[in-house]
């Protein structure tokens, strides 16, 4: 049995060319860089959900900016629309009143009546009405329209396949495609039984060859 030397003990073997001071901080050091590294990948996630937060933000924002230029550019069409039907209405106002002076104008022409200062003053008249768009419109033997006819008078003419306009009582007024008056005419329609003699007259002729 050996005998211990007292005052003496036994220390842990060291490698070569390190000291136990040495390998302590080395010990400090990888136990700091194992815990470091759980942390730096938790920063990596937060910073992730982040930039997706931000993302969705962006592209919520970009739909809400999409959305009030559509209905801003719905506004200014309707106030666009809008402003044009009221310019029409107030020009067709003007103008309907203007109809009476107008058709003043067109018997006093047909009467030879239009002559002088008159004529000069009813002829400027006219010429501002149609540069705001009035236009007249019906003729003798244009064909019965309801829609811009109406008819005062009614005969029937042997010289006549349909309902024709035979004289134009007053004339009809339209601005663009809006009738603002229409023509007041009188109108024929084809003689009754006229067709039925026609057929009876060829088939007489047919029976005597």
């Amino acid at each position: 049995m050996s005998e211990e030397t007292p005052g003496f003990e036994e220390k842990p073997d060291v490698p070569t060319g390190a000291t136990s001071d040495d390998a302590e901080p080395k010990a400090a050091a990888s136990s700091k860089e194992g815990a470091a590294a759980p942390a730096g990948d938790a920063s990596d996630v937060a910073l992730v959900a982040q930039l997706d937060q931000a993302r969705t933000a962006l592209g919520e924002r970009t739909a809400d900016l999409q959305r009030l230029q559509a209905e801003y550019q719905n506004y200014r069409r309707r106030v666009d629309r809008d402003r044009v039907a009221v310019k029409e209405i107030a020009v067709a106002s003007l103008l309907t009143e203007l109809l009476p002076t107008l058709d003043d104008i067109g018997r006093a022409r047909e009467h030879g009546e239009l002559v002088g200062g008159f004529k000069s003053v009813a002829e400027s008249l006219e010429t501002v009405a149609a540069k705001m768009g009035l236009q007249q419109f019906g003729k003798e033997g244009e064909p019965f329209d309801p829609t811009i006819h109406e008819a005062l008078m009614h005969s029937y003419a042997p010289d006549v396949t349909e309902t024709t306009c035979v004289a134009i009582l007053q004339p009809g007024y339209r601005i663009g495609e809006r009738t603002i008056r229409p023509a007041r005419v009188a109108v024929a329609e084809p003689q009754p039984g006229a067709p039925a003699k026609a057929e009876e007259s060829e088939d007489s002729e047919q029976d005597s060859e």
